[in-house]
């Protein structure tokens, strides 16, 4: 498995030593458990060190992957481009995850043992160290700095010695003779950069050692007495200005290339890029840029100098750190200015203006080690900003969350100083995107105070009907429904909709987002039925609008509608349609989608949901123990969706009679929901609700009335929150009241129990209506608190009534009417929705 590494050098000379040195303590009981370093200084070769040690002992690993480690995205999107490789899936916009499970694999040797991961150009220890692996494999750092000697197995990579500096350049230079390659070597300090630029140069023009030395010795002095170099020594930039000197007087415009080359990063640099020039720069190389023939023949010259790597196979050339410091250096701020605005202008033309379609990612892949080294956040063009702004959008939906906070953040630091008085349309779209960020790291309080700031200043700068305020706005009531502002969100997103219709029109993707965000609300109330509805009108304006029923976006729909029908009752055909939607969903799995996509998860647990209350309790816990499993692999742990699979897997285990299995996963729930949430938040108390019908069950069982008399302190608590929160006639506050019931009845006050229940089912019958299952459970139970206190006639009426309705509902043979034909209790529980 062979990821991303170098073309060989074929003209790579002499490091035996090195080399055999390196392979010994890769190899060293000792010290093969340590990363392994070559450290010196730049120019000395440590990356073709690397390079012909991965090609020379290749057949000893299983996997050799190259990780580009001076910027933390690079090195985060190379381990994770490991995965797939790996046999591991993870759903589009993890990275994070997905690092984390590359890791953990190599840490296990699973499914290889024998690997190689060389992290090049390190400079920065602490900024890579939680990227290493440990294991069975072996990791490789080439960096300038010293500090690895204190964290890693060190080989000091020194300049050549005399002997390897003469085999090279008499492989390089044809005819040159020993004492003139002495000479050479002494006056060039014996480095490998510095040799390379000069056997390029007199293998390519011919030129005379004597005269050679002569120029390099004049240019040399010419440096120490100008201006002398403190980033790299005098011999690189000697002998670099020769080679850059010719290759100006024999093709200009190779030279002029060379210098924007030079303002990109040191990773390799598309030519297809490059070519884009001939649209967006200046005359004459806007004409230059337009001929294939040239291009072609400028690269060739770059490479016979050795002033680039030319990679034929990739379409790539790329430039030696040292030598862009160099012509940086070389040139007047006037043209560092032009130079580096022109680059920003490839750059921006090579922007696909989409980072929301997957298909456009590679494109953002390759512009992404560039953005940084070329400052692009810097430019005060709204264009090239809107590249930046495109890429903390990339690195988001990748799912690299942290890298995506911190490119924001450097952006609002930059753009917020220039506009102190007003942020300007890209300075809040940054805004937005780290609340976004934020948001689904799960850090909620940040994100709904930074949301709520943009969205003011949106409102005032850009205007409430403008596309971005309607999104920052769409935003903020995902922010109110996890702070348990339902009606807050409710009100915001009827707002949108209709906003969204006068300006977008029905037929629009980002008004079908917002339908899809208002049912939401709609079910988070207990609407159910106007929640079906919208969801079902968003249906088939996406199938309509997207021309198929395999869309993502209208499978997404019909899970929508298969949850509405499940929360107002209609289990059976909740079920049938939520089996159709996971089969489409399992088909885009096996053609395009990863099957850890957010959605597809989501709609396994409302599956599993749907089987276990139609009452097909082993299939519904099967999916309901893979796709916790699942979210627990791809997600964060306290993310509100994992929650909810656990409290799903919870649920399934006390269907089965493993209570205290369910006890342990709902309390962790409860724990996660405290957590993750404001501490009076609805789904808190709901889930307290959920662990106190289980604790009630141990204990009815057990005998144990201390474990029911904690039940039912649990559920008064849970019973006070959902009444602050939501109201007294909220369905989640009625199932907890009649739990509640429950739990008082098997404690012998079975007069209470009667109250609750009163109170209870007429509440329920008007809001859920009377042919509903937690509508009939609540009289059910009522009909138990009759016969208990003596009222048997009542409660004979009662039952009778309630259990040919429950048949009518759910079939003769369901497990709850099973249950209430038996005379026992029945319990409802919270299945929490999606924010």
């Amino acid at each position: 498995m062979w990821g991303s590494v170098p073309q060989r050098n074929k003209n790579f000379t002499g490091r035996e030593t090195l080399l055999s040195e390196l392979r010994r303590r890769v190899t060293s009981e000792v010290t093969a458990v340590l990363p392994h370093a070559l450290q010196g200084l730049g120019g000395v070769g440590k990356t073709q060190l690397a390079i012909e040690y991965a090609y020379r002992f290749a057949s000893d690993y299983q996997v050799v992957w190259w990780v580009p480690a001076d910027q933390t995205a690079l090195a985060r999107s190379a381990l994770a481009a490991l995965a797939p490789r790996l046999g591991l899936t993870v759903a589009p916009g993890r990275i994070e995850d997905a690092v984390a499970g590359v890791l953990d694999a190599l840490r296990r040797g699973e499914p290889y043992r024998n690997w190689l991961l060389i992290f090049d150009n390190a400079d920065q220890p602490e900024m890579i160290r939680e990227f290493l692996p440990h294991g069975s494999g072996n990791v490789l750092v080439t960096s300038r700095n010293h500090r690895w000697q204190s964290m890693a197995d060190t080989v000091e990579v020194d300049v050549f010695r005399r002997a390897e500096s003469l085999e090279f350049l008499h492989r390089r230079v044809q005819g040159i003779r020993p004492e003139e390659a002495d000479q050479l070597a002494e006056a060039l300090g014996d480095l490998p950069l510095a040799l390379e630029q000069a056997g390029a140069l007199q293998a390519e023009t011919g030129m005379a050692v004597a005269d050679y030395l002569d120029l390099l010795n004049q240019k040399s002095a010419q440096l120490l007495a100008e201006n002398p170099p403190s980033d790299y020594p005098v011999p690189v930039a000697a002998a670099w200005s020769l080679s850059v000197t010719q290759l100006r007087e024999q093709m200009p415009f190779a030279m002029e290339l060379l210098r924007r080359c030079a303002f990109f990063g040191p990773e390799p640099i598309s030519r297809d890029l490059l070519i884009l020039g001939r649209f967006v720069l200046d005359s004459p190389l806007r004409e230059a840029l337009a001929d294939p023939i040239m291009v072609s023949r400028a690269m060739r010259e770059l490479g016979r100098y050795a002033l680039a790597r030319i990679d034929n196979n990739r379409k790539t050339l790329q430039v030696h750190r040292l030598i862009q410091k160099l012509i940086r250096d070389e040139l007047s701020p006037a043209e560092t200015d032009l130079i580096r605005d022109e680059v920003h202008r490839l750059l921006r033309v090579a922007d696909p203006d989409d980072p929301d379609d997957v298909q456009k990612w590679p494109a953002y892949d390759n512009l992404l080690p560039h953005v940084t080294p070329s400052s692009v956040v810097e430019s005060p063009d709204p264009d090239v900003r809107r590249l930046f702004n495109n890429i903390i959008r990339y690195l988001y939906n990748v799912g690299d969350t942290t890298g995506c906070i911190e490119s924001a953040e450097l952006a609002l630091s930059i753009w917020g100083k220039q506009n102190e008085a007003e942020p300007d349309r890209n300075t809040l779209i940054a805004a937005r995107r780290k609340a976004d960020a934020l948001w689904s790291l799960g850090r909620y309080e940040e994100a709904y105070e930074s949301r709520r700031h943009t969205m003011e200043q949106m409102r005032h700068t850009l205007g409430p009907d403008d596309q971005e305020t309607l999104f920052v706005t769409l935003g903020h009531g995902a922010d109110l429904r996890v702070r348990g502002d339902f009606v807050g969100a409710r009100v915001l997103d009827e707002e949108i909709l209709a906003r969204l219709r006068d300006i977008l029109g029905d037929d629009h993707a980002d008004t079908f987002l917002a339908a899809n965000n208002l049912a939401v609300d709609y079910e988070l109330a207990g609407d159910y039925e106007r929640a079906r509805a919208l969801d079902e009108k968003t249906l088939q304006d996406r199938r309509d609008f997207y021309g198929r029923d395999d869309d993502l976006y209208v499978i997404f729909s019909l899970n929508a509608v298969a949850r509405d029908l499940r929360q107002a009752g209609k289990y059976r055909q909740a079920r049938g349609l939520a089996e159709q939607a996971y089969q489409l969903y399992q088909q885009l799995t096996e053609q395009v989608l990863p099957k850890n996509h957010a959605w597809v998860l989501l709609q396994a647990k409302d599956l599993s949901v749907a089987r276990r209350l139609d009452g097909d309790f082993e299939d519904a816990l099967a999916l309901a123990r893979d796709t916790h499993q699942r979210y627990v692999e791809n997600f964060l742990a306290d993310h509100p969706d994992t929650l909810a699979a656990a409290v799903n897997l919870g649920n399934s285990l006390r269907r089965i009679g493993s209570l205290e299995a369910a006890a342990e996963i709902i309390e962790r729930s409860v724990e996660g929901y405290r957590r993750v949430l404001i501490t009076d938040h609805p789904y808190t108390h709901a889930s307290i609700l959920n662990l106190a019908v289980i604790r009630r069950q141990i204990g009815r069982d057990s005998g144990d009335m201390s474990l029911i008399e904690d039940s039912k302190d649990k559920l008064e608590e849970a019973l006070a929150g959902l009444d602050r929160a939501l109201g007294a006639d909220h369905h989640l506050t009625l199932t907890c009241q009649s739990s509640l019931a429950a739990a008082v009845a098997d404690l012998g006050d079975v007069e209470r129990a009667r109250e609750l229940d009163q109170e209870t089912l007429p509440l329920l019958t008007r809001i859920l209506g009377p042919e509903h299952p937690h509508t009939l459970m609540c009289a059910s139970n009522l009909a138990l608190d009759l016969r208990l206190l003596g009222l048997g006639r009542q409660a004979d009426v009662l039952a009778s009534e309630t259990l040919a309705r429950y048949r009518q509902a759910l079939g003769a043979e369901h497990t709850d009417v099973l249950e209430m034909a038996r005379g026992n209790r029945l319990d409802f529980v919270f299945e929490p929705s999606p924010f």
